[in-house]
């Protein structure tokens, strides 16, 4: 099954996330399928390849918690719908 997750990076207390595409078996560190966005929880940035997760979520990709909040704040699921 492919999850749709946060890769962490970044220094020490300095943490930044990508949102992958990667198989639920894959550890958090492991080569992603795909990136699709990223997120900086520090200053709440957040960019998102909308064309590829909407690819993704129909593919029957499942995001995690966290990555699930985030879509839900930019609307992306509508489009998944649409």
């Amino acid at each position: 099954m492919v999850k749709l997750r946060l890769k962490r990076f970044g220094k020490k207390r300095e943490a930044s996330y990508r949102i992958v595409a990667i198989s639920s078996l894959s550890r958090r560190e492991a080569l992603p399928l795909e990136e699709l966005g990223f997120y900086n929880p520090r200053t709440h940035e957040t960019r998102l390849d909308v064309p590829g997760i909407v690819r993704r979520l129909q593919q029957g990709a499942q995001p995690t918690s966290t990555v699930r909040r985030i879509l839900e704040k930019a609307n992306v699921f509508e489009q998944v719908r649409a």
